[in-house]
């Protein structure tokens, strides 16, 4: 008999085979030099036992099959068998970002109509007072209970501990969770997750960079970590606020990776740039995987100068909706890196397989079916579309955004599938790959036609003293005028930036229309990733200055 369609059925076998081999790694107590101890881990084995305990104790207290339930847990052992214990019962975990602004957090939760909520004591304090999740009414404090109803998870694993094995029999099209974006460009919006995206995804995963049951990895963003139980890996959570990746300490990342003999490493592009900068070699690692947004070609460069000869440093290419669609590896963006430069986009490499990638004329309006599309030809700019075993179907109880993000297609054996519309333009080369050029929302529509973001900014990166850039629009679309926002770097000579700025649009066909440049101290960035740039409101601050 086949095991259930759940990203949790590994976890019996790998407690069978591999019983011993360290599952997750977190830091406790502080250690010597300032450094934490490791001192709490979880092998295969106890992390199968455990979380089939508490998924016992939850069913017991009302929190199984198809209940959406809201999970505001810090990374952390209670955190990995909190959802793996989720996911055996067959409930449905609600994530959304803690840090975003309250006002959307509110709106995300009161979106996801949660019917349980579990949190650590300040989660449920902010529940209380300012009125989050109010449908939920089964609940489980993370800790010490203050004085709200429902119970706390030592007592649910305790009540759930003898119960044996509590894997339900989810199907492939069983929803498994509820995954909100970052909302780096609008309200975060509540992605509808089946239990076949995520094994879809481990499987695309583990074909795309060859992983191998054994590795250590030290996944700098936590729900990442829980596809490493499944590819059999020792994951090895941080000492860092996972949301302030471009603030993490290196020396604590780097005190980990020694420590344990970390081989692989995932981060946004932003913490790869805080070990870039640091600078000291990384001998164990043999894999570093970048997402989120765009990594800057020089990081890419300083980043490969400090791995093995032999390592491989990947960035792919996805959204939460659907991930990973295409790959490239830091040897190949390299190569690109010419090209990024003059204008050309950045390369996202080749898709994988069996993706289903094509070019579509731009277009904001819903398309309901694939009949209602003109696809691009190699070398065209347009909206970027895929269709895939990762690919989503819709957004809770967002109705509106699911009718902008998704065609049907009809498909010629029968039945159809669902196109995501990526919300990127991009285009193909002749070799096949693919280039971003930025985001379908962020594009400038100018008299003289349309400017993307991720073509014009690596063009202006590449000045001294620059740290980075942004494009905007100010004006209503078509004739919007084009403002180029950009940061310093530390010690740079502000008076000598502007000037090089100007004269480069001044000499680039693409960019000569760009004639308005405006300095910004530091700009708004994702909670996520620490890496999107927000370029809405930087338009709103632009066209506050120009007036």
């Amino acid at each position: 008999m086949n095991p259930p369609c759940n990203i949790a059925a590994r976890l019996p076998e790998l407690a069978r085979e591999r019983p011993g081999q360290i599952a997750i790694r977190c830091p406790g107590r502080p250690g010597a030099g300032g450094m934490a101890a490791y001192d709490v881990t979880l092998d295969y084995r106890s992390l199968d036992a455990r979380s089939d305990a508490i998924a016992a104790g939850l069913s017991a207290h009302g929190i199984g099959r198809g209940v959406r339930t809201v999970v505001m847990v810090r990374p952390g052992p209670a955190f990995f068998l909190l959802m793996f214990a989720l996911f055996k019962v067959g409930a449905v975990p609600v994530l959304v970002d803690p840090g975003i602004d309250r006002r959307a957090l509110r709106q995300c939760l009161d979106e996801a109509q949660p019917q349980a909520f579990i949190g650590i004591p300040l989660a449920h304090v902010a529940r209380r007072l300012l009125g989050w999740a109010a449908s939920a009414t089964r609940l489980v404090t993370v800790g010490t209970r203050w004085g709200w109803g429902g119970t706390t998870l030592a007592k649910i694993e305790a009540a759930g501990t003898g119960a044996g094995s509590q894997l339900a029999d989810t199907a492939p099209d069983d929803v498994a969770a509820i995954l909100f974006t970052s909302g780096s460009t609008g309200v975060p919006k509540g992605v509808v997750y089946r239990h076949r995206h995520f094994l879809g995804q481990v499987e695309l995963l583990r074909n795309a960079f060859g992983m191998q049951a054994g590795g250590v990895d030290l996944p700098t963003f936590p729900p990442f970590a829980l596809f490493d139980p499944a590819l059999g890996l020792t994951s090895v959570i941080p000492d860092m606020d996972p949301t302030r990746p471009g603030s993490a300490d290196p020396r604590r990342l780097h005190d980990a990776i020694a420590r344990f003999g970390v081989t692989q490493l995932f981060g946004s592009p932003a913490l790869m740039r805080v070990l870039a900068e640091h600078g000291r070699p990384l001998p164990t690692v043999t894999r570093v995987t970048s997402a989120g947004a765009p990594v800057p070609p020089q990081v890419v460069a300083k980043m490969r100068a400090l791995l093995p000869g032999h390592a491989q440093f990947w960035t792919p290419y996805g959204a939460t909706e659907c991930l990973p669609v295409a790959v490239i590896e830091g040897r190949e963006l390299q190569d690109t890196r010419a090209a990024t430069e003059a204008g050309a986009g950045t390369c996202v490499g080749r898709v994988v397989a069996p993706n289903v990638v094509r070019i579509i004329a731009i277009d904001d309006a819903p398309i309901p079916d694939w009949s209602g599309v003109r696809e691009l030809p190699a070398g065209e700019v347009g909206e970027i579309t895929v269709a895939g075993p990762t690919t989503t179907d819709s957004y809770y109880n967002r109705p509106q955004a699911t009718a902008v993000a998704k065609i049907r297609e009809p498909l010629a054996e029968g039945g159809e599938r669902i196109v995501h519309r990526m919300g990127d333009v991009g285009w193909f080369d002749e070799q096949g790959r693919l280039w971003f050029c930025g985001r379908k929302t962020q594009r400038v529509e100018t008299a003289a036609g349309p400017l993307y973001t991720e073509q014009a900014e690596p063009v202006f990166n590449t000045v001294p003293g620059v740290r980075r850039t942004a494009l905007v629009g100010v004006g209503a679309p078509g004739r919007q005028l084009p403002v180029l926002c950009y940061e310093l770097l530390p010690g740079a000579d502000a008076a000598a930036v502007e000037p090089r700025l100007r004269a480069l649009a001044a000499d680039h066909p693409q960019l000569a229309g760009i004639d308005h440049f405006l300095r910004h101290r530091a700009f708004p960035v994702d909670i996520r990733h620490n890496a999107k740039i927000g370029r809405e409101k930087l338009a709103a601050w632009a066209q506050d200055r120009l007036g």
